[in-house]
């Protein structure tokens, strides 16, 4: 049977690793998405500013995660996959963006490769309010795509695009790797090009939601190369990240969210790795004491999932 995973975010703690991964293991997970983008938050990349973190050297990196790394291997936690910082790429960023392609991208690799993780997710660039075309917003992203492409190759981590969204007036529209032809294609075309199946695809159900996408043609239209998954529930109007079957449309209708058909998608590509929750604001939402009770709810769900998955 697949394996459960959750986010290590708000459960992982730097200064005492062991607690988080036992917390998780206990709740029933086998497997986390090592949540790597928490040291460069996103919030102060967008307002052109920067921490230190990066600027230490992969051997200062390693030593820093060595206790997180022991202990999931002493708790019986596999780091199943991670995720970059984000974004990736700021508009007029200039210096900015040049150490995020030149130091956070690779040593992000050498930290997952550190881990042994398999997988690194990463954002594709939200440019399309200022390129005006989808085409040249992917021509930013395919070029540092490419840049990382030999790193990631030669550390033996494939890097997964997401399907996100953008966001204007209040307004969600589609974003970057929220087609899925185009991005399967793309995606090929970046494995063709380094002659090695170095880019995989991240399907983000929270974010296919807010877009209305079908689950079911888009997972079989991405076929294999669906290497991970972001699970997490919303109301389809704001990335809530919430519990899986918590939005109904009325007081007595079933899920809003078409969890049988991502079922069946996932059925259909055949499948076989981490159910991932990326979760995090469920544990927050909580008191501390109901903190195993929330985690153990959502393996549960995964297990439920995973059975599912099983089944014919």
């Amino acid at each position: 049977m697949n394996q459960i995973g959750v986010q290590t975010k708000n459960i992982v703690e730097d200064n005492a690793p062991l607690d988080g991964f036992k917390l998780i293991r206990q709740a029933g997970f086998d497997c986390v998405d090592f949540s790597l983008d928490q040291y460069l938050p996103s919030k102060e990349l967008y307002k052109m500013k920067k921490n230190a973190f990066f600027d230490q050297s992969v051997s200062e990196l390693e030593r820093f995660f060595s206790t997180h790394k022991v202990s999931a291997t002493e708790t019986g936690i596999t780091i199943s996959q991670m995720h970059m910082p984000y974004p990736l790429f700021v508009w007029k960023g200039g210096d900015l963006n040049e150490y995020l392609k030149k130091i956070v991208a690779p040593k992000s690799l050498a930290v997952c490769a550190f881990f042994k993780c398999p997988y690194i997710v990463v954002h594709g660039f939200k440019l399309m309010p200022y390129l005006g075309s989808d085409e040249k917003e992917w021509e930013h992203t395919a070029h540092f795509l490419n840049s990382i492409a030999p790193i990631a190759k030669e550390m033996g981590v494939t890097v997964c695009l997401e399907n996100i969204y953008n966001s204007k007036n209040g307004r969600i529209t589609e974003g970057p790797c929220s087609d899925a032809l185009r991005t399967a294609e793309r995606i090929d075309r970046l494995n063709d090009r380094i002659g090695s199946e170095v880019f995989g695809f991240c399907f983000d159900i929270g974010h296919a939601n807010l877009l209305g996408i079908d689950f079911e043609a888009f997972l079989c239209q991405m076929g294999s190369r669906v290497k991970v998954l972001h699970i997490h529930d919303n109301d389809a109007i704001s990335d809530l990240h919430q519990l899986p079957f918590t939005f109904t449309r009325t007081r007595e209708n079933p899920s809003a969210t078409d969890w049988n058909g991502f079922i069946r998608g996932l059925k259909k590509i055949k499948f076989q790795g981490a159910l991932c929750f990326e979760t995090s604001p469920v544990v927050q939402a909580f008191p501390k004491p109901l903190w195993s009770d929330a985690l153990s709810l959502i393996a549960k769900i995964g297990g439920y999932f995973a059975k599912e998955l099983s089944n014919g």
